[in-house]
């Protein structure tokens, strides 16, 4: 029987405890009692296929921490392989659509698995701690201890990071009415999304498009339930023809907050909410100087996984804006975020 190894305890000075799990091709795995010593930790992609994915390897790839476990491409579909794979790792990504990453939390009886979600499948349930270690004070403890983590969504993130602080300090109240506008690259609508757009030869792609009219997207829970907004947000999320890159945009008409709210105290309760996260950076209030040409640049934080924070404001108007690489800090640069967090590395170590 082929024999896989499984992470049980730390041992001595960067030594890792593993049991070993063994499997015979006609069956689950069932542990063994036997312990090893391996300095690396054992990383399962499933779904590496996908954008999500690829990306999550590509950041692994190089770092002499990781052994990444690869499924043969033949039995991507084999539920007896991708669950003796599930189980032997220490962490393992679903980067699938929802249904079949419930389909594969339900595959995993190793209780030493951690599993980082890329999918909306477990964003808002109980059991699972948010990927997004700036959410909360509180929020790296729990990464840290959890065994169930869900990454965010991208456009969420943005705006999570942007409104979780003001609603926590009071300045925007639980139950206003927000309205939120993003704008991403077409890498965020996958495989399939990014052929057709690199494919050419179709004029209705060249112009911006907004889309999820139904006001039903769905990060929409998450948006509402990790910034303690009770009032469902009006949000229109537009795709454009660049591949990567993302801005949520969220205006504020201040003598609706109440309580005399200025931009000043928005601009003051962001800086210092992330005064030390190293991936946040709170620009200050009105910063013109970071403009090109009096525009957002969208894709400034690609190949990064940094977020940018502003407020600009003018009167008794506010313009909260934050930008992301959607394919970094809004999704695989935050689940390896995340599983730093989870092994008790440094956090941007790979990032």
């Amino acid at each position: 029987a082929a024999e896989v190894s499984r992470v049980a305890g730390t041992c001595g000075r960067g030594g890792v405890m593993r049991m070993a799990y063994s499997c015979a091709p006609s069956s689950r795995p069932s542990l063994r009692n036997e312990v090893v010593m391996d300095k690396k930790h054992r990383v399962y992609v499933d779904g590496q296929e996908g954008t999500t994915g690829l990306r999550i390897h590509e950041y692994l790839a190089g770092r002499p921490d990781v052994e990444l476990l690869r499924i043969d491409p033949d039995k991507r579909k084999d539920a007896q392989e991708r669950a003796r794979l599930l189980n032997a790792a220490d962490v393992a990504f679903l980067c699938l659509p929802d249904a079949a990453a419930r389909e594969a939390v339900a595959l995993v009886d190793n209780p030493l698995t951690c599993l980082i979600d890329a999918s909306t499948a477990h964003r808002i349930e109980p059991g699972w701690a948010f990927g997004l270690p700036e959410l909360a004070d509180a929020q790296r403890e729990r990464l840290r201890k959890g065994k169930r983590i869900a990454n965010p969504g991208c456009h969420a993130s943005a705006f999570i990071l942007l409104l979780r602080p003001l609603v926590d300090a009071g300045l925007v109240p639980a139950t206003a009415g927000v309205t939120a506008t993003s704008i991403t690259g077409y890498s965020g609508g996958g495989k399939k999304m990014i052929e057709e757009y690199q494919a050419g030869g179709n004029e209705r792609l060249k112009s911006p498009r907004p889309y999820a009219l139904g006001l039903a997207h769905k990060h929409i829970p998450e948006m509402m339930a990790h910034t303690g907004l009770v009032t469902k947000p009006v949000f229109m999320p537009i795709v454009a023809d660049f591949y990567k890159g993302l801005a949520v945009s969220v205006p504020l008409h201040l003598p609706a907050l109440g309580g005399g709210v200025t931009a000043e105290a928005l601009q003051a309760a962001l800086a210092r909410r992330y005064e030390h996260e190293r991936f946040v950076q709170v620009m200050p209030l009105n910063p013109m100087e970071a403009l090109d040409g009096g525009c957002l640049d969208v894709q400034a934080c690609n190949d990064s996984n940094r977020v940018d924070l502003f407020v600009f404001s003018n009167g008794d108007q506010a313009l909260l804006m934050a930008r992301l690489d959607n394919l970094g800090k809004g999704a695989s640069g935050a689940a390896v975020q995340s599983m730093n967090v989870h092994l008790g590395l440094d956090e941007g170590l790979g990032l």
